[in-house]
Formats: C-alpha cells, sequence, structure tokens
C-alpha cells in the first residue's frame, strides 16, 4: 500500500503542522494516559483471532504495534494516519523495537485502500475527523474481507467529558475572542450520538452494528498536566502562537481548572467513550 496523502485541507493542515508534531512530542505521556483503550483494542483483536489488521488514524503508532504484537509472526498489520509527523514517528518506533508493520500516510476517506485485505479495523479516537464520514467507512468496508470486523473507540460527548474541555473554557477569561472550538463538522465529539454513527455505520455498508458505553479511568503525572494543556487539544494551538506574558497568563488562569482531578502525584479522570463494533 503506498503512501495516499490526498486529504481534506483543514484536518491535513491541522496534524501536517504544529499539532501534529505536538502529539509526537508527546506520545508517550499519551500512550500511558489512554492505556485502557489500547489494552480493549488488543483484546478485541484477539477475540476474532485477526491476523491481518488497520490501524486507522494510528498516530505515533502505539496501538498499531501493539496489535502486531497480538497477530504475531504469523499475521500482519498497518497503521494508517493523515499526519507525516506521525507516520515518521510511528516508522522510527517500530524499526527501534523491531516489530514488523507497514505505516502509511493517507486520507482513509479517498486513499485507495487495498480490496478484501484486512481481517479487521481498529482505532483509537481516530475515525471523529472525516468530512464525509459514510464516504470513509464505505471506503474502510471494502477493504475488509467478507465475515471481517470493525472495532473502534470515539468520544461520547463533551458535557460527559468535563476533563477534555476543562482548559479551554478557563481560558475564556484570558482569551474572551479566541475560538477555541468551532461547533459542527469534523473533531473529537462527532460522533457523541449513538444514533448518528449507528446511521453512518449502516449507510456505508456495515452490518451488526453495536455501540456500547465505557467510562475508562485514565491517569497521567501531575508533573505533565501544564505541559499536557498547552500542547494538546485547542488550547494548544493558541498557546504556541501566544507571546509569553499571555502564556503565562493562561497557566496561571487554567491549572487551577484541573485541581478536581488532582490526587498526589497523579491526574485522574473517567474517560467517557463509545465502543463502536460492527462487521462487513
Amino acid at each position: 500500500m503506498s503512501d495516499g496523502v490526498k486529504a481534506n485541507d483543514g484536518q491535513g493542515t491541522l496534524w501536517n503542522g504544529a499539532a501534529g508534531q505536538a502529539w509526537v512530542a508527546s506520545q508517550g505521556l499519551l500512550d500511558g494516559l489512554l492505556r485502557p483503550f489500547e489494552d480493549l483494542l488488543v483484546r478485541a483483536v484477539a477475540d476474532v483471532r485477526a491476523r491481518t489488521v488497520v490501524d486507522v488514524g494510528c498516530g505515533a503508532g502505539g496501538t498499531t504495534l501493539a496489535a502486531a504484537r497480538t497477530v504475531g509472526a504469523n499475521g500482519h498489520c498497518t497503521g494508517l494516519d493523515i499526519s507525516a509527523p506521525m507516520i515518521e514517528a510511528a516508522r522510527a518506533r517500530a524499526a527501534q523495537e523491531g516489530v514488523t508493520v507497514d505505516f502509511v500516510r493517507g486520507d482513509a476517506q479517498t486513499m485507495a485502500l487495498p480490496p478484501s485485505t484486512f481481517d479487521m479495523i481498529i482505532s483509537r479516537f481516530g475515525v471523529m475527523f472525516f468530512e464525509d464520514p459514510v464516504q470513509a467507512f464505505a471506503n474502510l468496508r471494502k477493504a475488509c474481507r467478507e465475515g471481517g470486523a470493525m472495532c473502534v473507540i470515539a468520544w461520547r460527548s463533551a458535557d460527559e467529558n468535563p476533563f477534555l474541555t476543562a482548559a479551554e473554557k478557563a481560558a475564556v477569561s484570558v482569551l474572551p475572542d479566541a475560538v477555541l472550538r468551532r461547533p459542527g463538522g469534523p473533531g473529537p465529539f462527532t460522533f457523541a450520538d449513538p444514533d448518528v454513527v449507528r446511521r453512518v455505520l449502516v449507510d456505508s455498508g456495515w452490518a451488526d452494528v453495536d455501540i456500547t458505553p465505557v467510562d475508562a479511568p485514565c491517569v497521567m503525572p501531575e508533573s505533565a498536566l501544564v505541559s499536557y494543556f498547552t500542547s494538546i487539544g485547542p488550547l494548544g494551538t493558541v498557546f504556541r502562537e501566544a507571546d509569553d506574558s499571555t502564556r503565562a497568563r493562561l497557566i496561571e488562569v487554567v491549572r487551577p481548572a484541573f485541581d478536581p482531578y488532582v490526587h498526589g502525584d497523579e491526574v485522574r479522570f473517567d474517560a467517557a467513550c463509545w465502543v463502536i463494533r460492527a462487521k462487513t
């Protein structure tokens, strides 16, 4: 499978620029924070005894490598992401760890995927950013073998995930005119409504759709908290472009918003997600 970089302009610009670099720089922190979801996907791969797996929106490759270790030498995994910095980091990581994996840069919505190839499609928070979700999931459906399966994880609503929006809400007092998150369009909470998810999957040709709510405990070091909210998410984009005095003020104002989640030297919160399964 060769790189297919024809991607929607907004997401391509975002993830091939500073935002993608920030995720690469935070790879270790994010892999630890999101470990419960990696474990869930690995169990799903093992449960269906998949041998060929594609990880959509694979980022820096953590879930892809975990799936590859699960399928073993008789299987093969491919990681797919729109972000060149993340794919480069994933390839370097695979080489360092000695795991045979293909990492391909491309837009899963539009790129020509090999037909009837994969036993399973997985994703950890990588499927909410398509401009045309029906086209994207139809494209993925064609790449999956008959009898194949899909297991992807998406966020539930912003209201159910206050940790994820705490920084931007607190930052409004410092940046009242900044647009930190635009309503509508691709984004983390695009699949908050399970009826929307079900309609997208049915319209794109998937069957036996199952959408299960999961609340997973997530943990990261308190010492990494400031780096987290000044690097990741919509506030991270604004923070990178701000002057030094504005950055200092943002840290001063935003950090207390996370006090309810700080327990000693750890930050803990429950992530409200959907585990979305379907079959060909």
